[in-house]
């Protein structure tokens, strides 16, 4: 079964937000109209895909959300730099 870990955000350099789903296209549709109104994505209106990886299996996504959740906003920063250095909305892609 494929997961993904995946980004959000509010707006360049703004507010990110680390998940992890089975179901990206209906995950980031579920964030875009704030499906769950008083979460942490709806709060701080955290609706634009900006960073996602594909893995075979839900444990290994499990462990890189993890991983990546703890490490500090400068390497979430890098991180999404390196592969969408202009922030764009990734949702059309997937």
């Amino acid at each position: 079964m494929k997961a993904w870990v995946y980004i959000v955000t509010n707006r360049k350099d703004g507010v990110v937000y680390v998940g992890v789903t089975s179901e990206l296209k209906y995950r980031i549709k579920s964030h875009k109209i704030k499906k769950y109104k008083h979460s942490f994505s709806a709060r701080y209106n955290l609706d634009k895909l900006v960073y996602y990886e594909e893995y075979n299996s839900i444990i290994t996504a499990r462990a890189r959300e993890k991983q990546l959740k703890a490490g500090n906003r400068a390497r979430k920063i890098k991180l999404i730099e390196s592969l969408n250095p202009e922030w764009k909305d990734l949702f059309d892609e997937i």
